[in-house]
């Protein structure tokens, strides 16, 4: 309280009073510039005797240019020291700059205009600085995509204005020149990120089996565990079981309602996941599935692909259909009827695999004056699956109605008595196509490791000794 009177009754009088001298202040009673309080009473007070006087009583070291000036009217109490600096800066347009332990306190433009002065200092500088090249040998990364990012084709630019980059994509190297600063700055870039990229091995197989052939596996898979029982999930007219790895919830499954042509239902898509515990019993039953004849493996490919990189599988085939070319021509092209798979593996920092899958399934569909139509079911999805797991996509189902019609000759056509000589057979099958992906993440060594076998890729100097 007697800093606060002091300093009121103080800026109360004339300016030639604060320009006298005044008692000597014990340092070590001063208290923070935080949580000193101060009780102001100033009329019409110079600018540059308040911030003497506040200097004086927090005990902060103050250097005011020479372009302050102006007068302040303040009452207040009680009012925190740090609060009176930033009304006094705020309300009197100026900024303050920290040499160590001394503040500068000048009007903003004066700071600003030093400032661009600094800075347009500092550039003519750096153009006096002479340039130095350097070369990188690139390991991982593609040379002529890293130069993109220098030189900001994909951006913010990386090197200097005077600096130039040059990748030869036959050795895979970057030719770097700048300014030492920046040539550092490039170098500790490419140790960043020229490092291996983690691979997953895509394995998809493409089944198509009978209606029956997806609920005993989802049967046996349940039941491959008894001490971690599954969860039974609706699938279409079938059910999968969730495997050893717990209960699936239920939105891992899609609903795609169409209406069915040429022999083909509606379809539902499910979608479900079986641990990596029962990858080896899906081994044996697809294996036991072409055994016995109740369905077949009509693909099985297997791809590795890089981390966040799409992986495309896709088999099919191409129908004619006609094009008119005017002037009453008609040309003949083609389109596909194909079934798509596409992948995008992304591993986790705990070792999974997140996979964005899109499923695309043409069939030959009804047969038109133009060509065939092209029948297609789509699903689009995105899962975390464990590695070694796999997901399973089914649901897609064709239905075939045939009747066959045996008869002896001449007797079968005979009225009444015919019936006796013919038979009749009705058949009605109904296959579902299964598609298993099971993501698998590649093993390699350490980059410690790798970089000891690959020749060291960081930086040499451009011209080699010979």
């Amino acid at each position: 309280m007697a800093i606060g009177r002091w300093l009121g009754i103080a800026l109360a009088w004339p300016v030639a009073a604060l320009a006298g001298t005044t008692a000597p202040i014990d340092d070590r009673a001063l208290p923070e510039p935080n949580e000193a309080r101060l009780t102001l009473n100033l009329r019409s007070a110079p600018v540059t005797a308040v911030l003497r006087a506040y200097a004086d009583l927090v005990g902060a070291n103050v250097a005011i240019g020479e372009g302050v000036n102006g007068r302040v009217t303040l009452r207040a109490r009680q009012m925190p020291a740090n609060q009176v600096l930033d009304f006094l800066l705020d309300t009197q347009h100026l900024a303050t700059r920290t040499f160590g332990n001394v503040m500068w306190i000048v009007p903003r433009d004066e700071l600003a205009v030093r400032d661009k002065r600094k800075f347009e200092a500092a550039q003519q500088a750096g153009d006096l600085i002479p340039l130095a090249s350097r070369g990188f040998q690139l390991n991982y990364q593609k040379a002529v995509e890293l130069r993109k990012i220098l030189i900001g084709e994909a951006g913010h630019r990386l090197l200097s204005k005077r600096g130039s980059v040059a990748a030869d994509a036959r050795t895979n190297q970057l030719f770097v020149a700048d300014v030492p600063d920046k040539l550092t700055e490039v170098a500790d870039l490419i140790e960043r990120i020229d490092v291996p990229v983690r691979q997953v091995l895509i394995e998809a197989r493409i089944v198509e089996a009978d209606d029956r052939f997806s609920r005993n596996l989802g049967v046996k898979l349940g039941f491959a565990r008894p001490s971690a029982p599954g969860e039974t999930l609706p699938a279409g007219n079938s059910a999968f079981q969730a495997g050893p790895g717990g209960p699936v919830p239920n939105h891992h499954f899609l609903d795609l309602p169409a209406t069915g042509i040429n022999g083909f239902v509606a379809p539902s898509l499910a979608i479900t996941l079986f641990g990596r515990a029962a990858h080896r019993l899906l081994q044996l039953e697809l294996s036991a599935l072409e055994a016995d004849g109740n369905g077949k493996i009509i693909s099985s490919p297997r791809v590795v692909t890089a981390d966040k990189v799409q992986a495309v599988i896709e088999q099919g085939t191409e129908l004619p259909y006609q094009v008119s070319a005017g002037n009453g021509i008609t040309t003949i092209q083609f389109r596909q009827a194909k079934l798509r798979l596409e992948v995008t593996p992304q591993i986790t920092p705990e070792g999974q695999v997140v996979m964005n899958v899109d499923v695309n399934k043409d069939s030959v569909g009804q047969q038109t004056a133009n060509g065939y139509a092209i029948d297609t079911k789509h699903v689009r999805t995105q899962v975390l699956v464990e590695n070694g797991g796999t997901v399973a996509i089914g649901g897609i189902y064709q239905e075939e109605e045939r009747k066959t019609v045996t008869q002896v000759p001449v007797l079968g056509d005979l009225p009444v008595l015919g019936a006796l000589f013919r038979n009749q057979a009705d058949v009605r099958n109904r296959r579902e196509l299964l598609v298993f992906i099971t993501p698998s993440i590649v093993e390699q060594a350490p980059v410690s490791e790798a970089r000891e076998a690959v020749p060291p890729g960081g930086s040499q100097g451009v011209q080699n000794p010979v």
